[in-house]
């Protein structure tokens, strides 16, 4: 098998999230745009600019509220500081080598191993593992997947992945709000015609964007979260320098966990393993195959 290299592999998953982020920006503003032109083409710099600062002020308070929110939807609870001492300890060991600050640590009622990492930045992060993961795995495989969030953390995965979610998220928005005023007769097409074919060929590329955009950004988005999950692989493997633990720990997974985990679909992807199955999955697949996963932390 051959092998991968740990930086070259952090490298390329940096550079294909980038591309992919500017993919799902340029979906979101070209529906904003052919919209503007096709209803107020006099006051398309006010409206784009209106829309970004609504954007702005959606990623301000989902970026400093959005991790107290997540941790209270999954009732997760402070670690004890004796019953958890292990784990604290990883956590405190890992974020040292990784050169952040120790983030907080919780603990989520759960028979499935599973875990994830969440906050604003490295100065104000979490993590949080499942009493699953705690029972079935061994000391090297818990500092696999430690390594694995801290590696989120030190990323700023969070940070990314909250943008990104935001930006599908409007889009899905802003094509719902479109189509049903098209339904509703809120564009005629005496409207059309004033506007010539310019106007005309605009309203067909905004019906096509509106019917689209909301897959084809969901799509990107599952795609960015794959890469960020490679990445996050990389630097587990970089910061316990045994690859192998982690690699075993997804095995586990891979063998003990159904995916019936009560979590949100909107926080699922922020999870080492997908903690729900749905019949949807191999379209919007948030995390790449575990034995995908395992197969290059072997080579690693």
């Amino acid at each position: 098998m051959e092998k991968v290299n740990i930086f070259d592999q952090i490298e390329k998953n940096k550079r294909n999230s980038i591309i992919l982020s500017i993919i799902v920006f340029i979906i979101l503003f070209s529906l904003i745009y052919s919209i503007s032109i096709i209803f107020v083409p006099e006051l398309i710099f006010f409206i784009i600019i209106f829309s970004f600062v609504i954007i702005l002020l959606d990623i301000y308070f989902s970026y400093n509220y959005g991790d107290r929110v997540i941790l209270k939807a999954v009732n997760a609870k402070p670690a004890d500081e004796i019953k958890n001492r292990y784990l604290i300890d990883t956590v405190e060991g890992l974020a040292i080598a990784a050169g952040i600050l120790k983030p907080k640590v919780y603990v989520m009622e759960s028979n499935e191993i599973n875990a994830f990492a969440t906050g604003k930045n490295p100065e104000n992060a979490s993590i949080c593992v499942t009493t699953g993961l705690l029972e079935n795995l061994k000391r090297d495989e818990i500092e696999g997947v430690i390594g694995h969030e801290i590696s989120h953390i030190r990323n700023y995965d969070v940070r990314f992945a909250t943008l990104v979610a935001i930006l599908v998220g409007l889009a899905a928005i802003v094509s719902y709000t479109f189509l049903r005023t098209v339904r509703h007769g809120g564009f005629r097409s005496s409207e059309r015609d004033k506007g010539g074919a310019i106007i005309l060929i605009m309203f067909i590329i905004a019906i096509i964007l509106a019917v689209f955009a909301p897959i084809a950004t969901r799509l990107v988005q599952a795609a960015i979260s794959r890469r960020r999950e490679f990445l996050a692989d990389a630097g587990s493997a970089e910061l316990t320098r045994y690859p192998d633990g982690l690699a075993d720990a997804l095995e586990k997974i891979k063998k003990i966990n159904h995916g019936k985990m009560n979590v949100s679909e909107s926080i699922s992807h922020l999870f080492i393993s997908d903690p729900n199955k749905s019949p949807l999955d191999n379209l919007f697949q948030t995390h790449p195959p575990l034995s995908e996963r395992i197969k290059i932390l072997k080579a690693m």
